[in-house]
């Protein structure tokens, strides 16, 4: 519960602040994190996946919830790894916001291709926060993903 409630405090804290400051963009360390997170479930590179995660990250998707690094580790990591593997993503947008130690950012894209034999057109939201620890490193420590059929007007190259 301590998790949930840090996680809460986290999001609450710099959601207010945001709204009521204008927050500054995403610092661009904490962009570059959620761009080596994405290159390295591309790569298949489990460490530095998890190297980028915090240990207590909470990772909400498709109604379920992993409640550690652990636990995405053992659980869903190696197909998600598969799954951007056989796919090609497209980010659309990726904006985000901070406020001292604590940043967001959101990104919207497409995804195409075959995966396990199906074929794959979604289209996607992902929204992560990110917190800069003691040693200065930022981490993620939430990740929200969402996904529906890309509408036919969507699909158009």
């Amino acid at each position: 519960m301590i998790r949930a409630g840090r996680l809460l405090t986290l999001l609450i804290g710099g959601l207010a602040v945001a709204a009521v400051t204008h927050a500054a963009e995403a610092p661009p360390e904490a962009i570059s994190v959620v761009e080596r997170f994405h290159a390295a479930l591309a790569a298949g590179d489990r460490v530095q996946v998890l190297a980028v995660l915090d240990s207590s990250v909470v990772i909400f998707e498709s109604g379920g919830a992993e409640l550690s690094r652990d636990e995405y580790a053992s659980h869903h990591l190696a197909g998600d790894m598969e799954y951007v593997a056989a796919t090609k993503t497209e980010v659309t947008d990726r904006r985000g916001g901070g406020s001292g130690d604590v940043a967001w950012v959101l990104s919207r894209s497409k995804t195409t291709g075959k995966f396990r034999g199906k074929e794959v057109s979604s289209s996607g939201t992902e929204s992560m926060v990110l917190e800069r620890g003691a040693d200065g490193a930022w981490r993620i420590v939430h990740i929200h993903w969402s996904s529906r059929p890309l509408d036919p007007v969507d699909r158009q190259p």
